[in-house]
C-alpha cells in the first residue's frame, strides 16, 4: 500500500510525524513540535488530534478532532510520505487512539516518542479514565521512548515512587523511559533515564519561571534526535539540552506562562556537536 518513496529519500531530511492537539497561543502542541522538529534539522509532519480553547494560564476546553476526518488526512498523508519517527503527544479521544493505533500498525519498526500528556500546565484534566487505559494498555507498548513528568508517570501507573513507575512502565513494553523532574520542587531539574538495565540522572539548574511547552518540545526534540541516528543516551541528552536552551531563551506571549524560544543556528550546532 505505501509508496518506495525512493526520489524524495535522496533529499529529505529525516520526516517526524507529529500528532498532538493545536494550541492557540503557539507554545505548546503541534506548533511546539514543530519548532523543534524543524530547529533540529528534521521536517515536520503533522496531524492535529484536537482543538484547544486555552490560554497562556490553562486549557479550557478540548474539541478532537473527528476520527473519519483525522484517517483521511492520515491515509493522504502515508499513502505519499515515509515517516521515520512519531512523536504522539495529546490524543484527545478514545477513538482517535483507534486511529492511532492503526496507524503504528503500519509502522512496526519505526520509533514511536510517547508524550503521555494527561494534563494541562495549568492543571486542567485531558485524559478520561478511559483514555488513559487505552494509553498504557495500547499505546504505551508501541512506544519506544516515553517521556512523562513527574505526576504522569505515577497516574499512567498508580504508583508514587519514581523508580517502581519507571519499572511498571518498561513492563508495559516501552523500551526507555525519560522521566522528567519539572513538577517536582528544590532547585534542581532532575531527569531520570531507565533504558533495560541502565539508569541515568541528569540534574538542571531550576529557571525562575513557568513554562508552557516544555515537555512537548522535549519529545519533539527526541524524535529529531532518535530519527537522525543518535544512540539512546545521546539523543536523551541532546534533546534535554536542546529544551534547556529554549526555555532559556523563552519569553511571554501572555500574561501566564512563558514559551520555548528561538534558538540560533550556532547554538544548534553546539548542541549537536556535544551529543556526537
Amino acid at each position: 500500500m505505501l509508496n518506495e518513496h525512493s526520489e524524495p529519500d535522496q533529499y529529505a531530511p529525516p520526516r517526524i510525524l507529529c500528532l498532538s492537539g493545536h494550541d492557540p497561543t503557539g507554545g505548546a502542541g503541534i506548533q511546539a513540535d514543530i519548532r523543534a522538529v524543524y530547529s533540529l534539522g528534521c521536517h515536520p509532519l503533522s496531524l492535529i488530534t484536537a482543538l484547544t480553547c486555552q490560554d497562556s494560564h490553562d486549557v479550557h476546553a478540548v474539541h478532537p478532532q473527528d476520527p473519519l476526518v483525522f484517517r483521511s488526512q492520515m491515509m493522504a498523508l502515508i499513502e505519499d510520505v515515509r515517516v521515520d519517527a512519531f512523536k504522539i503527544g495529546l490524543v484527545g479521544s478514545i477513538e482517535l487512539l483507534e486511529e492511532i493505533i492503526s496507524l503504528l500498525d503500519l509502522y512496526p519498526e519505526t520509533p514511536v516518542i510517547l508524550d503521555p500528556i494527561l494534563a494541562a500546565g495549568g492543571g486542567a484534566d485531558l485524559a478520561s479514565d478511559e483514555l488513559l487505559h487505552g494509553v498504557r494498555e495500547w499505546l504505551v507498548p508501541k512506544a519506544l521512548w516515553i517521556t512523562p513528568n513527574v505526576p504522569e508517570a505515577r497516574r499512567l501507573t498508580g504508583r508514587s515512587d519514581l523508580d517502581a513507575c519507571a519499572r511498571d512502565l518498561l513492563e508495559m513494553g516501552v523500551s526507555h523511559v525519560l522521566l522528567t523532574g519539572t513538577h517536582d520542587e528544590g532547585p534542581e531539574v532532575i531527569n531520570r533515564w531507565f533504558g533495560g538495565r541502565e539508569r541515568l540522572e541528569w540534574r538542571w539548574k531550576r529557571l525562575p519561571r513557568h513554562y508552557h511547552g516544555s515537555g512537548c518540545t522535549l519529545a519533539a526534540s527526541l524524535a529529531a534526535a532518535i530519527a537522525r541516528g543518535l544512540s539512546p543516551r545521546d539523543a536523551a541528552m541532546q534533546a534535554q539540552m536542546h529544551t534547556y536552551a529554549a526555555l532559556e531563551s523563552g519569553y511571554p506571549v501572555g500574561r501566564g506562562q512563558w514559551v520555548p524560544g528561538f534558538l540560533d543556528e550556532q547554538t544548534v550546532e553546539k548542541i549537536w556537536g556535544s551529543a556526537e
